[in-house]
């Protein structure tokens, strides 16, 4: 028998019990994004708020100070306005790139602090703590100041909230401070609570200053200021600061006289007397159009609503977004990872377009307007292989804006994008990728884009060998059949132009041009011309033919330079030629010698998950029958490895989202292994069930259920499809999406 307090006390403990079951199982996909995830390790990721796609994005600069870790002094950390490690906060950028190699952006800096203005960022930098980070929120306590900042954000606006304490507070923004140098800003003081201006960008991967162009912004202040300014610090010429206003040697400022001002370091101050704790909101419109279209974008998206009004409907678009994948089972870290991994597949590529549709053209040479959305950073030799093909499953409407983007730039450019970035083509990095998106995306039952118009502009890529932006080299290619020492990174573009090619050839069967699909299939497979069957690995060919000599394997890791790859080396690249496997396996003597070449990668350590050439490569013991169950264990090993809840938790540049789609789809259990072809090789869920939402407009069925049933965590023992034996380890598109349940069965 229960004495009553011991009822009374098993009663509490049944309640408490369930009252946070109740709690935890209330939680929202939102709930478990981890913005710092990825902000350390190269992932160059920041934890400040973004909207899904959004073109606004506020990020906690820390990138530049004195006080900052050693870290500071390695280029690859100054690609992003945010490292982990660092503790010397110099303000808060209003837009920003997320996972790029390159600096690019990270300006329009905003800034609070207390006593008298100071403009030098060295000095009025500041320590913080108490960082806190959620899917369109983040807040920090600035210690210098005992400011406690807040910040959100909307497509086109970010919202800052600064709390103050009693006393003279201040509200820098400073248009001298980025990632990178380019000259030339203007800030105007409208009134008291109003500013606007812009700031100067473009150099993104040693861009010519040439190609700089100005970002817009138009700010609302919600309290007029007592006073304000702008500075402008004088400039230097063979190391003599030059005049200016009649000031020398020091930066002037100028108070509630002059209201605007143009050069390189400039800013603008807000002073504000507080005789209490107070509290000011900024928000802060963006344009690449004009200062007019940043006040209409500022109005229309915020207008007078409030900041937490503003946080939580784009805390319910995330969550909207991420709940078309709904996981069951698995660890609170295993959801986190994977919620923050879909988080940072939804930033890029982003819109590019106001509210009123407009937006720059490529080259800038006029305004364009659209009805729908023109997206912007295209990071193509990394998202064609995984990024764009978890799109059409899940986003297909996004997917096809992305594309009809891609033909606008076609349209305004003569040429299919290769890295676009903000109107303005990079050319960055090697190859033809934009011809494998298109075809993937068509070939996954996406069909409402121009499509004529996007097999004309392929073939044109494809053909076109003077002045071709596209493919350098193309005359040896088709010549020869690849790309010789007198290239850049002749062996991996020569692989790059391969797959495109089969690309074209997939999209020439479809409109029956027989011609084109031998044309294009044969010359998708010259790579094996570059085979040598001694090392069973691909090596550079001069320009006679011979091999190039001496070659070294193992020269090219960890990004440095060699003779015959981008960005690798001859092991890294060793099996990227996705679209003709079998063809390699018979090169390299049978499943046997395959099988044994591509654990040798990973036994000599030569596998780099932190780049793109060779992240399929665990999947490919699919193509071995009976050895299956390695690409079982190596996925979740690698999961396992690479992928965690903290900083640190990507294995490297997140590349626009590459590196998180792989590990959305790894956690799923299906990955497309050949990008182009509407297929998915399958592995072991993580999750014991993923349901995957269907577009209606794209799908016929409403959603798709990935199970997993367990024994022991052991090997697959088989596969089904609605309750039919599979039998294979790949599964097409049309059958997974026509499909109700792919189930998982393990020993």
């Amino acid at each position: 028998m229960f004495s009553i307090p011991k009822i009374i006390s098993r009663t509490a403990c049944i309640f408490y019990m369930l009252f946070f079951s109740i709690i935890i199982s209330a939680q929202t996909p939102a709930d478990f994004v981890n913005p710092f995830i990825g902000t350390s390790n190269y992932g160059a990721a920041f934890p400040g708020p973004i909207a899904p796609r959004g073109m606004a994005s506020i990020s906690p600069f820390n990138v530049a100070g004195v006080k900052n870790t050693p870290m500071e002094k390695d280029s690859q950390w100054l690609s992003n306005p945010y490292v982990n490690e660092n503790t010397f906060l110099t303000g808060f950028s209003q837009v920003n790139l997320s996972g790029v190699g390159c600096p690019e952006l990270g300006v329009i800096l905003l800034m609070p602090t207390t006593g008298e203005v100071q403009i030098d960022h060295l000095k009025y930098g500041s320590t913080y703590s108490n960082e806190m980070a959620k899917a369109g929120y983040y807040s920090v306590d600035i210690n210098k100041y005992k400011v406690k900042g807040e910040f959100t954000a909307s497509k086109r606006v970010g919202v800052s909230r600064f709390t103050f304490p009693k006393g003279q507070s201040n509200i820098l923004l400073n248009l001298g401070l980025g990632l990178t140098n380019e000259e030339g800003a203007m800030v105007r003081v409208v009134s008291s609570t109003e500013i606007e201006g812009m700031r100067s960008v473009g150099s993104f991967c040693y861009n010519s200053p040439e190609d700089a162009y100005p970002v817009y912004f138009a700010a609302k202040f919600s309290k007029p200021a007592d006073k304000f300014g702008v500075w402008k610090k004088p400039s230097k010429y063979n190391g003599v600061e030059a005049q200016w206003m009649g000031y020398n040697g020091k930066a002037r400022m100028m108070e509630n006289t002059i209201k605007t001002v143009v050069g390189d370091s400039i800013g603008s101050y807000f002073r504000y007397n507080f005789d209490k704790e107070e509290t000011v909101e900024v928000k802060i419109g963006i344009s690449y159009v004009s200062i007019e279209n940043a006040h209409e974008n500022l109005e229309k998206e915020v207008g007078n609503k409030s900041f937490d009004a503003v946080y939580k409907e784009t805390y319910d678009e995330w969550n909207e977004e991420l709940s078309k994948i709904s996981v069951e089972g698995g660890s609170k870290d295993d959801k986190t990872i994977f919620y923050t991994a879909l988080y940072h597949t939804l930033i890029h590529p982003n819109i590019l377009n106001d509210c009123n549709g407009e937006y720059p053209v490529i080259k800038r040479s006029k305004i364009g307007k659209t009805d729908g959305t023109r997206y912007t950073v295209f990071s193509l030799w990394d998202t064609y292989r995984n990024l764009h093909q978890l799109m059409s499953l899940v986003y297909p409407k996004q997917q096809s804006d992305m594309v009809k983007s891609m033909l606008d730039m076609f349209d305004e450019n003569s040429w299919l994008p290769k890295w676009e970035l903000n109107s303005t083509e990079t050319f960055t990095m090697v190859g033809d990728p934009a011809s494998i998106v298109i075809t993937d995306t068509y070939l996954k039952g996406i069909h409402d884009f121009d499509v004529q118009k996007a097999y004309y502009a392929m073939l044109k890529g494809a053909d076109q060998i003077e002045n071709n932006p596209l493919r350098p080299g193309l005359k040896d290619y088709i010549k020869k059949g690849y790309l010789t020492t007198d290239s850049k990174g002749p062996v991996s573009t020569t692989q790059e132009y391969n797959i495109s090619d089969y690309c074209i050839s997939l999209m020439a069967n479809e409109f029956g041009d027989k011609a084109n699909v031998k044309r294009f299939k044969n010359r998708s497979l010259s790579y094996r011309k570059l085979f040598d069957k001694k090392l069973n690995l691909l090596r550079p060919r001069i320009a006679n033919g011979n091999w190039y000599e001496p070659f070294d394997p193992n020269s090219g890791a960890n990004f440095e330079e060699n003779v015959g790859f981008i960005e690798g080396n001859a092991w890294q690249y060793a099996f990227m030629v996705p679209h003709d496997i079998n063809g390699l396996k018979k090169l390299m003597g049978g499943d046997k010698a395959f099988s044994a070449q591509l654990q040798k990668i990973f036994d000599i350590k030569q596998f780099d998950m932190a780049n793109e050439p060779d992240i399929a490569n665990p999947y490919l013991f699919n193509y071995v029958k009976g050895e299956e169950y390695k690409a079982q264990e190596m996925v979740k090993k690698l999961v396992r490895e690479y992928f965690k809840n903290e900083p640190k938790g990507l294995p490297g540049n997140d590349d626009t989202g590459t590196m998180s789609a792989w590990l959305v789809y790894s956690m799923m259990g299906i990955y497309p292994i050949s990008p182009g072809d509407p297929i998915y090789t399958i592995t072991t869920p993580m999750f014991d069930k993923v349901t995957i939402k269907l577009d209606s407009k794209y799908y016929k069925n409403e959603s798709i259920v990935i199970e997993k049933e367990v024994n022991n965590d052991g090997k697959i023992k088989a596969i089904q499809l609605n309750g039919k034996a599979l039998n294979s380890y790949f599964i097409s598109h049309e059958d997974l999406v026509n499909g109700k349940t792919l189930k998982v069965i393990q020993n």
